[in-house]
């Protein structure tokens, strides 16, 4: 159904290291038809009003953006810790070797507010499932998350619906 703006994407092999097929999404910023569609598809792939558009960074602030004005939601950032200025949340989660950790503003909502998290990709889905529990522990509902590529063999997608969180994506690519 997307395989027009999955034609946009260009792997890159062998990066960042040996083994890996990094799905870079520039092409698709490059293009002004692709891009404006994946923003139209991501818009009616939305269920039901939102408040928040929670974009992880960095990739997913341009998606998170883009989406929030059709949406007419604000847009909340989801950093790594230390880069927001005042006071923040923050929440650990793993990686493959080691930890890290992601952080919002502790007043960017209201409880009770509705959520849609918002990144360019899926893989493992640590980062996505920190931030929905990130989101929660401020008090947000958290019942979707929109992505424009799924790796489903890495299984973040089905982590993420596993934790009651509806996750889409435009197309998925196989594979790591």
């Amino acid at each position: 159904m997307n395989d027009d703006l999955k034609a946009l994407i260009r792997t890159i092999p062998d990066f960042p290291k040996p083994g890996i097929q990094f799905r870079d999404i520039t092409t698709l910023l490059l293009d002004p038809a692709g891009l404006a569609a994946t923003i139209d598809r991501m818009v009616a792939a939305t269920t039901g009003p939102v408040d928040l558009i929670a974009g992880i960074e960095a990739r997913g602030f341009l998606f998170a953006a883009a989406l929030a004005v059709p949406l007419k939601a604000g847009v909340l950032l989801i950093r790594k810790d230390g880069k927001l200025p005042g006071a923040t949340i923050a929440e650990d989660y793993a990686l493959e070797y080691g930890q890290d950790r992601i952080a919002m503003h502790e007043d960017a909502l209201v409880p009770g507010q509705r959520v849609l998290l918002v990144d360019d990709l899926i893989a493992t889905g640590g980062t996505a499932r920190a931030a929905v529990r990130l989101l929660r522990k401020a008090g947000a509902v958290v019942d979707q998350a929109q992505f424009v590529i799924d790796l489903p063999d890495l299984g973040g997608a089905d982590a993420l619906r596993a934790e009651g969180v509806q996750a889409d994506a435009l197309f998925a690519f196989e594979g790591h």
